[in-house]
């Protein structure tokens, strides 16, 4: 199923037969003469084009229009001056800008092989399915390219938690992470996506009811450039299979989590130096502001464009937080005063208690749209 924009499009271009290559990049204009070279090559008895959708400051979008007139094929590039949804919101407006319903997706950085493309588009046009993935750990594929051991391990370790965490959708699928597939997106609801990260096929076949098949394939090696995993990806990976197996909840629940561990620890850092109500106090303020900017950036960042402003938002968060402290912290007074149990327990104990009554008044006070 298309958006009302995209059904338009087709429609408009008389739902053109070909394949559109939707590459998202960023900073990888070493790559992209070669990289258009090899998909040229690949698709010269298609209809096609190649479609870069950037996130550079590299100058990787001033490359792709100087290689574009010599290419062989059409060769396009969008850039994105706001990175929204990071690389997989980068292949959503791909498929919405394609000129083609049947899209490849694959990296910039030539570790996913053009010459695979043929047999991507061959297991897709048999009819049966909407969507194949080229597999990493399929039966005669292979990870060679990955840059060492650690990430051999990183990269089996995540797709096995990957997939126990979603063993029904994932049953048929042993990568679940590639970046490596092709699409017959009139199979797709695009307005299901909620794009946060690199790995928009977990989203696509978790969120979508897409038929899967895989095709085995080597992982090559980096042309040039520097790989762009990091601390902050993985963060944003586990985020987002939080978000994708239990829903916005589980979001607000790890960010509720880590300010309760960050209120424990300054209630136990300050106990020792002065009374432990004015230790809660200070800890609950910290993390009261402390979590009111990581919902807004990981939680709700959707819901906050068509809220009430930042400030609005802030002050009815702090309002109720602290009317929610005034309320907790006597009744933690109780629990260690009453009942001996100490303070740091105490503490952890009423911020469980807690979190059920903010996460609803957030997600229909604080962020509820504006009339």
């Amino acid at each position: 199923m298309w958006n009302d924009g995209l059904s338009e499009s087709l429609e408009e271009m008389g739902a053109a037969v070909g394949v559109t290559v939707v590459v998202p990049t960023f900073n990888e204009a070493g790559n992209v003469a070669e990289l258009v070279c090899r998909i040229a090559s690949a698709l010269r008895h298609e209809d096609a084009e190649i479609l870069f959708v950037d996130d550079s400051t590299d100058g990787t979008a001033d490359e792709v229009r100087r290689i574009a007139p010599t290419a062989g094929l059409p060769v396009r590039v969008i850039h994105r001056d706001r990175a929204e949804g990071g690389l997989g919101g980068a292949v959503v407006e791909g498929f919405r800008n394609a000129r083609y319903a049947t899209c490849v997706v694959m990296d910039g950085d030539l570790q996913h092989p053009a010459a695979t493309i043929p047999q991507l588009l061959a297991r897709l046009r048999r009819g049966d399915v909407d969507l194949v993935a080229a597999s990493r750990y399929a039966e005669s594929a292979s990870a060679s390219g990955l840059a060492d051991s650690t990430r051999h391990l990183v990269s089996r370790g995540s797709n096995l938690v990957t997939r126990a965490m979603f063993p029904r959708r994932l049953r048929e699928v042993t990568d679940p992470m590639t970046g490596f597939f092709a699409i017959d997106t009139t199979a797709l609801d695009v307005a299901r996506l909620r794009p946060r990260g690199f790995k928009i096929l977990l989203e696509i076949i978790v969120r979508t009811s897409v038929r899967v098949a895989e095709i085995p394939f080597a992982f090559g090696e980096r042309f040039a450039d520097r790989s762009k995993a990091s601390v902050q990806q993985g963060i944003r990976f586990f985020h987002q299979l939080a978000l994708l197996r239990f829903g916005k909840m589980s979001g607000f629940a790890a960010i509720g989590a880590l300010g309760a561990v960050a209120n424990v620890a300054i209630v136990w850092a300050l106990d020792v130096h002065i009374n432990y109500l004015w230790a809660a106090i200070i800890a609950a303020e910290v993390t009261i502001i402390g979590n009111f900017l990581l919902i807004e950036r990981f939680v709700f960042r959707a819901e906050k464009r068509e809220a009430r402003g930042v400030w609005h938002r802030f002050a009815s968060s702090f309002v109720f937080n602290n009317v929610e402290s005034a309320i907790r912290i006597p009744v933690m007074s109780l629990m260690v005063t009453a009942w001996g149990m100490p303070s740091a327990l105490a503490t952890a104990i009423t911020l469980a208690v807690a979190f059920l009554i903010r996460f609803t008044f957030h997600s229909l006070v604080v962020y509820r749209p504006r009339a």
